[in-house]
């Protein structure tokens, strides 16, 4: 009989990578340009607006990538954020971590199918059967280059990053040749105040700046996974100056700074070029911006195709999800999923993406601040000295700076984005939380492959410990309410039941004060429900002690570990 055939992360194909090709598929993941930063601009004010892109690349793009490039360096498996999570707060928050993450940017992959629409529909008017032609078919070009593997992926993405780099500094040698304006004038928007031009350009920059965790997902098809590392030290600078300084160039050439956006006939980078190089250069530039937006996409199917694929391996998904292919050892049936989900996904507009999005990754960012903290206990950095494998500078000075920066910035925006998002992404913990329940009793989970290790309570069915970790989570959501139902009324108190109705029409985002109601019984019923979860849990069920994966630094031992430059 022949051997039945392997799946799950244990089949995926190998491949050695260089550090030039993950530096370009983060830049295609975080960024792929500056766009989105307009937006910015016009709410903040061009002064406040500079300031934010000197300031977050070092309170906010350092301490997240600094984390990624140390949790990857000590666990660089398919998956990603979820294998930190799980190695380091145990199965119940590695899996929320995984969702969070995954269904994050399962989501989020449409709105750039959304935007290129958007972009070409400047170029020629299209119905909407032609529109969702043009959706349907970049979905399938970039799906098929992904089910090739990861080098064409790589490969793709490098093309259309120097097409975008080239674009943006066109853009700054123009900008700077017709500097005509104080970029820096005014400082920031008289009509949002202190207080909204800070919320404004807070949201904006973290969105600007969210991605770096991604390419970790696919260490595990990586034969040289110190390279993601070593890519994200080199890349994270460049990103930086990607943003500040096209934008000092638009802002010093053309200036109408309360004119910037992203919709149409509103200033651009496009109009850098276009006011002092010619139509035609305009019209290269919004070429570049559709090239920018199938990057993203295109390294996002890899990305997001791995989580639940890894959860899947885990037994904490449906196990279809972790077919491998046999030809080119990739998993197939979870990029063609991901790739139906955004067919139908693509049809939502994109305030609406976002809204959905947004608030998973901030707390998915928050989780993996904890989980650092954690995995330093369990994996010493004596350790991992004695070993060469990377950690954070300055032990634990370095550790407190990458740590709290991005959980205090995260719980900030997480009010200031608005309370539509705030109520939004608290839906979601609910759909996070029941999820898990489902997928453990129906999967297992862990027990199956080390039921020593990951035992099983016999009267919930679920891991020993969750209900400990449920109340932890219950009470956390109900805190957060209760803290953003007073954060949410002082903060748009004065304005909110207007901009709403206005913004809305109708429905419970329309109604200011009906969110705010919600938000606040959501608040006291998570809170007594999580005390007594709690309460129970710590004495019946108390958390399980971490478990060291005595096969963590396996991968240095292999013979493919590549210490010097590729």
């Amino acid at each position: 009989m022949s051997e039945p055939r392997l799946q799950g992360v244990k089949a995926l194909q190998k491949h050695t990578m260089k550090t030039s090709s993950v530096v370009f598929m983060l830049y295609c993941l975080v960024a792929a340009g500056a766009f989105g930063i307009e937006e910015m601009i016009s709410t903040s004010g061009p002064g406040l607006t500079l300031l934010m892109l000197i300031l977050f690349p070092i309170f906010w793009a350092l301490p997240i990538s600094e984390i990624v490039a140390e949790l990857g360096a000590v666990l660089p498996s398919e998956g990603g954020a979820y294998v930190w999570a799980k190695e380091g707060l145990g199965e119940f928050w590695g899996w929320q971590v995984g969702f969070w993450g995954t269904f994050g940017t399962w989501l989020s992959q449409a709105t750039y199918v959304v935007l290129v629409v958007g972009y070409l529909g400047k170029f020629i008017e299209l119905s909407p059967v032609a529109a969702m032609c043009v959706k349907v078919g970049m979905i399938l070009v970039f799906t098929i280059i992904n089910l090739l593997g990861i080098e064409e992926v790589s490969t793709v993405s490098t093309i259309l990053s120097i097409c975008v780099m080239i674009g943006f500094a066109a853009v700054c040698v123009v900008g700077f040749m017709n500097w005509n304006y104080n970029p820096i004038d005014p400082f920031m928007s008289s009509d949002e105040g202190v207080v909204g031009s800070l919320g404004g350009s807070v949201c904006v920059a973290i969105w600007m700046y969210c991605g770096y965790e991604c390419m970790s997902n696919t260490a595990g098809e990586i034969k040289n996974p110190e390279v993601i590392p070593r890519g994200l030290i080199i890349c994270m600078p460049l990103i930086a100056l990607s943003y500040f300084l096209p934008t000092l160039a638009g802002l010093a050439s053309v200036g109408n700074w309360d004119s910037w956006g992203v919709e149409e006939n509103c200033v651009g980078y496009m109009d850098v070029l276009a006011t002092y190089a010619g139509p035609a250069a305009g019209i290269a530039f919004l070429i570049v911006a559709i090239i920018s937006q199938c990057s993203i996409f295109n390294a996002y199917v890899l990305s997001g195709s791995r989580g639940f694929f890894a959860m899947s391996d885990d037994h904490l998904f449906p196990p279809f999800l972790c077919k491998v292919s046999k030809k080119r050892g990739v998993p197939h049936v979870s990029i063609i999923v991901m790739a139906c989900v955004t067919m139908l996904t693509c049809q939502l507009n994109f305030e609406t993406l976002v809204m959905a999005t947004t608030p998973l990754m901030l707390y998915l960012y928050m989780s993996l601040a904890i989980a650092i903290v954690r995995l330093r206990k369990v994996y010493p950095v004596e350790e991992r000295k004695e070993k060469g494998v990377y950690f954070i500078p300055f032990k634990k000075a370095g550790l407190v700076f990458c740590t709290i920066l991005p959980f205090i910035i995260s719980m900030i925006a997480l009010y200031v984005n608005g309370t539509e998002y705030f109520l939004s992404g608290y839906m979601l913990l609910a759909v996070s939380l029941i999820l898990y329940l489902i997928c453990k009793w129906a999967y297992g989970g862990l027990a199956v492959n080390d039921p020593e290790h990951f035992p099983i309570n016999p009267k919930t069915k679920l891991a020993k410990g969750d209900l400990s970790h449920i109340g932890i989570y219950l009470l956390a959501c109900g805190i957060a309410a209760l803290l953003g139902r007073v954060l949410l009324a002082w903060y748009e108190g004065d304005w909110g039941a207007e901009y709403y109705l206005e913004e809305y029409g109708s429905g419970l985002f329309s109604n200011f004060d009906l969110m705010l109601q919600i938000i606040l019984i959501l608040g006291i019923v998570c809170s007594v429900i999580g005390v007594i979860f709690m309460a129970y849990g710590f004495k019946k069920d108390p958390v399980q002690p971490l478990v060291k994966n005595e096969h963590v630094y396996d991968y240095l031992e292999e013979d493919y570990y590549v210490l010097e430059e590729n």
